[in-house]
């Protein structure tokens, strides 16, 4: 089959390679219809996630048709066409009882590297590191899929692979951060970072009560898109101080909930501190530029939450943890739970309040992954979200 491969910083290829198989009765072989670039994959291309090897096929944002299932498997058959959630989970240990899927403590075979990284393991990841279980990822023809009867989610013929595609994972990221914001009826919601996550963000605060939403980014079509898609106010970080202008759209108090949708890969805007994480980044003393969080954390207002989707890598430095504190600020933060948004999210589809497929800006096939990573990453020809047709 064909499959997109990691070779190292900035060298994708796609290749040819070994069919998936059955590897365990509990498995499902998908033939992928549609699969995403997602944010958190440039932090593989940009190689600031470690213990990658070169072959690993790259993808998490993948859905299909099953082709194949394990003995074991009772709850899908040939045919069903099916969302893969990114995170792996088994969905019998403590962790997936309680709702927590992405903490799954079984599902990465490599929890011991994870261990000593952070203390303790995660579910393990498709395509993402071999941390996170060296699973290989969906920018491919075909995908193995451990735990077929917790994992893979059947979506109904009536509704596009477009419509669908994102219940693997930015959807409910995008609205978990939301959720985990405590927004109150009425309150005022930033969100910085106007990409993929951000713009599910921005949708799911309106969704759960928010009375304004205020967007920050410096790319024109995403600022664009969060007003046009998003109803949100915007704020173009090269204007300006963020924080005087958050300070004056909300009378001196700041924002209710702030949301953290840009991750370790903040770009430099016009603060010291982000010209710092930048050098620190160039000579590999640190991985996480996070400019962002350290902004969201100095506007929220006396007593509210930062809610932190976007996703970090190691040690960020320089984070203002005395105004966490003296501002009694909450944070709360972690790898989506997707198995526990799919459903719901999925009737929200079916109801008509929300399209998903209105982030898309490139569909190409999966041979043209390479030139589209790259056209993501440097966010030209108003690229903002592809999918890759294998």
């Amino acid at each position: 089959m064909k499959a997109l491969c990691w070779y190292g910083h900035g060298d994708v290829r796609v290749e040819t390679v070994s069919d998936p198989t059955i590897q365990e009765p509990t498995d499902a072989i998908i033939r992928i219809t549609s699969t995403a670039i997602c944010g958190s994959d440039l932090h593989l291309y940009d190689h600031y996630m470690l213990t990658m090897q070169k072959g690993d096929i790259l993808g998490h944002e993948p859905m299909g048709v099953v082709v194949e299932v394990g003995s074991a498997v009772k709850k899908l058959k040939k045919g069903d066409r099916v969302v893969i959630p990114f995170t792996i989970a088994c969905g019998e240990c403590f962790f997936c009882k309680k709702g927590l899927w992405s903490c799954c403590d079984v599902s990465n075979p490599n929890k011991e590297i994870a261990e000593k990284a952070i203390g303790h393991s995660p579910s393990g990841l498709f395509g993402y590191s071999h941390m996170m279980g060296g699973f290989p990822g969906g920018q491919a023809e075909y995908l193995r899929v451990p735990y077929a009867d917790v994992g893979p989610f059947k979506v109904p013929d009536s509704l596009t692979d477009e419509q669908v595609l994102f219940l693997s994972d930015i959807f409910p990221t995008g609205y978990m951060a939301a959720e985990n914001a405590e927004i109150e009826a009425g309150e005022t919601v930033a969100v910085w970072g106007c990409g993929p996550v951000g713009q599910f963000s921005i949708k799911s605060a309106w969704m759960l009560g928010a009375g304004r939403v205020i967007a920050i980014d410096n790319v024109p079509e995403r600022l664009a898109m969060a007003r046009e898609h998003g109803k949100a106010e915007t704020i173009n970080f090269d204007d300006g101080s963020v924080y005087d202008r958050l300070q004056e759209l909300t009378n001196g108090r700041g924002p209710d909930r702030c949301i953290d949708a840009v991750g370790a890969e903040a770009h430099v805007g016009g603060s010291i501190d982000s010209y710092v994480d930048k050098a620190k980044a160039m000579v590999m003393l640190a991985t996480d530029r996070a400019h962002a969080l350290r902004e969201a954390i100095y506007c929220c207002r006396k007593g509210g939450t930062v809610s932190i989707p976007g996703v970090y890598l190691g040690f960020p430095d320089k984070l203002p943890f005395g105004a966490v504190v003296n501002k009694a600020l909450t944070l709360k933060s972690g790898q989506t739970h997707v198995h526990r948004y799919l459903a719901p999210l999925l009737a929200r589809i079916e109801k008509g309040e929300i399209d998903p497929s209105f982030v898309i800006t490139h569909t190409v096939p999966l041979d043209d992954a390479p030139k589209m990573y790259k056209t993501f990453r440097d966010k030209e020809d108003g690229c903002i979200k592809v999918v890759l047709k294998p």
